[in-house]
């Protein structure tokens, strides 16, 4: 197992622990449309938070990490309202 796959068990694990926790705290109501939106910003921001973080700030080494373009970097950082 590479670190990658133990990374992402704990990534899911951790997915998995919030969604049971959001179930929960809807006690019985029927949860928001839009669900799979409201996760990916949940999990998106504080993703791009910590690879650029790692990157030390370079744009072009985090979206290198990210395996995404550098412009597509920049539009969901003003999404996410990330500077």
């Amino acid at each position: 197992m590479n670190n990658c796959e133990i990374n992402e068990n704990d990534i899911a694990r951790c997915v998995r622990k919030a969604l049971k926790e959001y179930f929960k705290d809807l006690d019985g109501e029927e949860p928001c449309c839009g669900m799979y939106d409201m996760v990916l910003d949940c999990v998106e921001k504080p993703l791009l938070e910590m690879v650029l973080k790692h990157a030390g700030g370079n744009q072009s080494r985090a979206s290198e990490m990210l395996g995404i373009n550098r412009n597509t970097l920049r539009k969901k950082m003003m999404q996410h309202g990330i500077a």
